[in-house]
């Protein structure tokens, strides 16, 4: 009996230890297969590879669901961006429909590093105190969002900006990792199933 109970504790040990390595090996090859693909003019100044690309589904107060989105919540979509290695043809589950301004951003990690040009996309409610209108580009803004390593809490300027629907989506990439609550993909990032 005392030899069994011997056997079982150094079982689960070994259990312990080896799904902590295989959850470690899972991560790197998740972070591996978010590197950047730079194949499109769109995406030639963005740098992905710290991207969480599954998010919390938390959406930031003050964001308004959208009435008439062209992908309704739960509908399905083919996503069309290709600057993260998977997501080109993808399909996608649309989680949320909001309507807002979205911005392609430039800052500096807070972590250090390179600068981070031309992101996509944070929207107007993930800055911090700039009220209600939408702002220009050279706009200088700190960021209250946390997409990728190092952005939550940086200064940036405002590249582009537009008013539009944005989604959350949940997809499977092409290279077989499941994303969830990503966000954010706007109307032309996506066709019909």
């Amino acid at each position: 009996m005392r030899k069994q109970i011997v056997i079982g504790i150094v079982s689960l040990a070994a259990a312990i230890t080896l799904s902590a390595c295989a959850s470690d090996e899972k991560e790197t090859s998740s972070n591996e297969s978010m590197d950047m693909n730079n194949t499109t003019e769109d995406s030639m100044d963005m740098d992905h590879s710290n991207m969480d690309m599954s998010g919390s589904g938390e959406v930031p107060e003050g964001l308004k669901v959208a009435e008439n989105p062209t992908f309704v919540v739960g509908s399905q979509a083919i996503i069309e961006l290709d600057h993260m290695e998977g997501m080109k043809g993808a399909e996608a589950t649309i989680v949320g429909a909001y309507d807002t301004t979205v911005y392609t951003v430039s800052y500096t990690p807070t972590t250090g590093g390179e600068r981070v040009e031309n992101h996509k996309w944070v929207i107007h409610e993930e800055l911090e105190g700039v009220g209600e209108e939408p702002l220009e580009p050279g706009t200088e803004v700190i960021i209250n969002a946390g997409h990728m390593n190092g952005m939550d809490g940086a200064t940036a300027i405002i590249d582009t900006a537009k008013e539009t629907t944005v989604y959350m989506i949940g997809f499977t990439s092409t290279n077989g990792e499941v994303v969830t609550n990503h966000k954010w993909v706007t109307e032309s990032e996506l066709s019909a199933k």
